[in-house]
Order: C-alpha cells, then sequence, then structure tokens
C-alpha cells in the first residue's frame, strides 16, 4: 500500500492525486476553454455564459489544488532524483517544474484579474462569490483577455512537453520516472 506521503523513491497517495486531478483538470479547463472562445459572443448566448460561469469556477479549484500542492511540497520530502540521468536532464527536469507551477498559478490569477477588470462576478461553484482582487478597468480588461489565453496555451505546451518526457522516460529509457507518479 502506498503511504499518504513520499518516500525517498516514490511519491505518496496525495501528491499522486493532486499531480493526476490537475492534470485532468487542466486538460479539461484547456478544452472548455477552447469550445467557449469559439462561441459566437452576439448577444446574451446561454451557453456560452453557462461555460464561462463553470470555465471559472474550476479555474478557482485549479487555483486552490496548486496551493494545496505547493503547501504539501513544503511539509514533505520529494523523491530523490532518478538514478544516472544527466545534471543537465536533472536540471531541465526542475526548471520545468518551476515552470509548470508559475503556469498553474498564472492562469488561474489572470483569470480571477480579468473577471475583476471586467466587473463580472465570480462564483464558486454557487457556494460563495470570489472577491474581486483589483478594480474594474475597461481598459486593461482586454489585455488580461490576451495574457490569460497566451498564458493558458503555454501552460498547454508545457504540459505537452511534460508529458512527452515522461512517456521517453518509461518507453525508451525504461528508468522509474513515470512509476513514481503511478499507484
Amino acid at each position: 500500500m502506498t503511504s499518504l506521503r513520499n518516500s525517498e523513491s516514490r511519491y505518496g497517495v496525495l501528491p499522486m492525486l493532486l499531480h493526476w486531478g490537475m492534470a485532468l483538470l487542466i486538460i479539461g479547463l484547456a478544452a472548455l476553454g477552447l469550445y467557449m472562445v469559439s462561441l459566437p459572443d452576439a448577444g446574451y448566448d446561454r451557453e456560452k455564459i453557462t461555460l464561462i460561469v463553470v470555465h471559472k469556477a474550476f479555474g478557482m479549484l485549479a487555483l486552490a489544488l496548486v496551493a494545496l500542492r505547493l503547501a504539501w511540497r513544503l511539509v514533505d520530502m520529494l523523491p530523490r532524483g532518478v538514478e544516472g540521468a544527466p545534471i543537465w536532464q536533472q536540471v531541465a527536469a526542475h526548471v520545468m517544474h518551476l515552470l509548470l507551477y508559475a503556469l498553474m498559478l498564472a492562469v488561474p490569477l489572470t483569470g480571477w484579474i480579468m473577471s475583476s477588470m471586467g466587473g463580472y462576478p465570480l462564483s464558486f461553484f454557487g457556494w460563495f462569490e470570489v472577491p474581486d482582487v483589483v478594480a474594474e478597468n475597461e481598459a486593461l480588461f482586454p489585455f488580461f483577455i490576451e495574457l490569460h489565453a497566451w498564458l493558458a496555451w503555454t501552460l498547454v505546451a508545457l504540459v505537452a512537453v511534460h508529458v512527452v518526457a515522461a512517456l521517453r522516460h518509461h518507453f525508451v529509457i525504461r528508468d522509474a520516472s513515470l512509476r513514481r507518479m503511478l499507484p
């Protein structure tokens, strides 16, 4: 049975659940975001508005989960790196993880700022209203729409590189990198 906490050689159950849950959430948010922006802006399209509300709620969930991941990393050890990996791969993996965490924070934060600047309420699944983080600002609102989109695309690209690297380690190099994150 896998422990809740990490060991020297494996990730624990909680980090695994957070990792795979965030992966599914990011893929789902990206797909939903792509679909909803493809819908027409004209009038009050009920489907588009509903999807935006759902997208924002799940975006806030993603922000909460990445905060939990970061908090957990502060109190739990990380498994040691894969034996025999060249230093450049260790550095690349470290940089990749830093970039992924930065983007997992930046994408929902820019969405939150965008909602605040646009004067659009942000509800967390109808349980409570999330307070605005900045004042309304019609002039900067379009900039944050673009920034949010660019950061989201960058996150999707880095997730794709992360997946390819994990699969390469598993099927080509045949080391334990991927197995450490599987139950």
